[in-house]
């Protein structure tokens, strides 16, 4: 083996090396993992119906129109297809492009917390995102 012939200071080297490359590839390959919150001991995430999110949560701090996006509807659930998937040829599973709404919820979450903005399309749950500390109402 190569490294029998190199120092130890060498050998140190090489393998804190290839571990940090080898944790940064892992890092890199695994799949990234849907946003999700806690709303008290419930969990919202994506892909959830705005009427859930309110039942869990309640009212957002504050609500509001963005517009409108094209997105793939899913003709057997009639919402947008959320994680792009391709037009599918088995039976009864089409989609088609069509023009959903797009609203944002923002949730304070108190000082203790980060708010959460929250982007639904078409009804459902497309992206959380973490903004900064709340504040006291």
């Amino acid at each position: 083996m190569v490294l029998v012939s190199l120092d130890c200071d060498m050998k140190l080297h090489i393998l804190k090396t290839a571990a940090i490359t080898a944790v940064l590839v892992i890092a890199l390959l695994a799949p990234e993992s849907a946003a999700a919150f806690r709303c008290g001991n419930k969990l919202v995430k994506e892909g959830m119906h705005e009427a859930e999110v309110v039942a869990i949560c309640g009212a957002p701090t504050s609500k509001r129109h963005l517009g409108y996006a094209v997105r793939l509807i899913d003709r057997r659930t009639g919402y947008p297809s959320l994680h792009g998937l391709g037009l599918s040829r088995s039976p009864g599973h089409v989609l088609y492009p069509a023009e959903v709404m797009v609203t944002e919820y923002i949730y304070n979450l108190g000082p203790r917390k980060f708010m959460r903005r929250l982007v639904f399309e078409g009804g459902l749950l497309a992206t959380v995102e973490t903004l900064g500390r709340g504040y006291q109402e």
